[in-house]
């Protein structure tokens, strides 16, 4: 149910071309400490001036970091969370949207389809059927709602794809929707019913802000777009529950910070830790809720 734009370019808040950081005072290059810069390594976030800085698939990586990876046998470019690089940096996000297609087409085929994949919260209380917590993130009804929401996946997926990794990708987007499940399954009425991709979607927004975050980007575009479909829901005539927005919000922030920042010889482990958190908490809220209504 929303739409977005991918990473944006530097603004106001950001650096520009030359590497200024407007009001505030640039750090010295690691080597070069009488040099000023604004730039700064993808993989170790050590300062580094142009003389230093070499290309990276995402950004620019110092001189020991290249050497670093080249000792370790892993000279092949990498992402910026430490995944190999691939020729097609959207093929998750194709996948998702086919995916997401088919079923919208399956429902309009099958009579009665949509009602076994939607999320009735009364239904998982008191017949077990789990799975809907997941089949309705992929569930649509509505033209306008599936439009939106895959344009939003094909602008903010394909970026965040490109920077994380497919694998890394693919669990933020699961784990984002399932959250966002689990939260209006809290929230909302017993008897109402939840569908589509925007939890998930809205886990790839908090992945935008911690990207945009760790490239040094301008936020507000993308803080005024996610504030304009977090208001959707309370505008007059509308029918859209906020509950799963911001469940997927909250959990793809908290993955993406991890995804982004987390360094050293355990990123993998604190990366893919913090997503197996955030399924753990989905999953409580989900046997609290179920005890609560049973």
């Amino acid at each position: 149910m929303t739409a977005g734009n991918g990473p944006g370019g530097n603004g106001p808040g950001g650096s520009d071309a030359g590497g200024r950081e407007q009001g505030h005072t640039l750090p010295g290059c690691y080597r070069h400490p009488g040099r000023e810069t604004g730039i700064r390594c993808t993989r170790c976030d050590r300062p580094i001036c142009s003389d230093c800085m070499i290309d990276a698939s995402v950004g620019f990586q110092c001189p020991e970091c290249v050497r670093d990876g080249a000792k370790n046998g892993s000279s092949a470019p990498r992402t910026l969370t430490g995944a190999p690089m691939v020729a097609d940096t959207r093929l998750v996000t194709k996948i998702l949207l086919g995916l997401n297609l088919a079923v919208f087409l399956a429902v309009q085929a099958v009579p009665g389809l949509a009602e076994r994949l939607v999320r009735w919260p009364a239904g998982i209380a008191l017949l077990g059927e789990w799975h809907r917590l997941v089949t309705s993130v992929f569930t649509h009804v509505d033209l306008r709602h599936i439009a939106l929401n895959m344009l939003t996946l094909w602008l903010v997926g394909g970026p965040l794809e490109e920077a994380l990794g497919r694998a890394r990708y693919l669990t933020l987007y699961l784990v984002s929707g399932l959250a966002g499940s689990a939260l209006g399954y809290l929230l909302m009425p017993p008897d109402s019913t939840a569908l589509g991709a925007s939890g998930a979607t809205f886990g790839l927004f908090g992945a935008l802000l911690m990207l945009q975050r760790r490239l040094g980007r301008d936020l507000r575009p993308v803080l005024v777009l996610l504030v304009l479909n977090l208001a959707m829901p309370f505008l007059p005539g509308t029918s859209i529950g906020w509950q799963a927005h911001v469940g997927g919000l909250v959990a793809g922030g908290v993955m993406g910070f991890a995804m982004l920042r987390a360094k050293g010889p355990r990123r993998t482990l604190v990366q893919y830790g913090s997503c197996v958190l955030v399924f753990v908490a989905a999953a409580v809220i989900t046997l609290l809720r179920t005890a609560q209504l049973t």
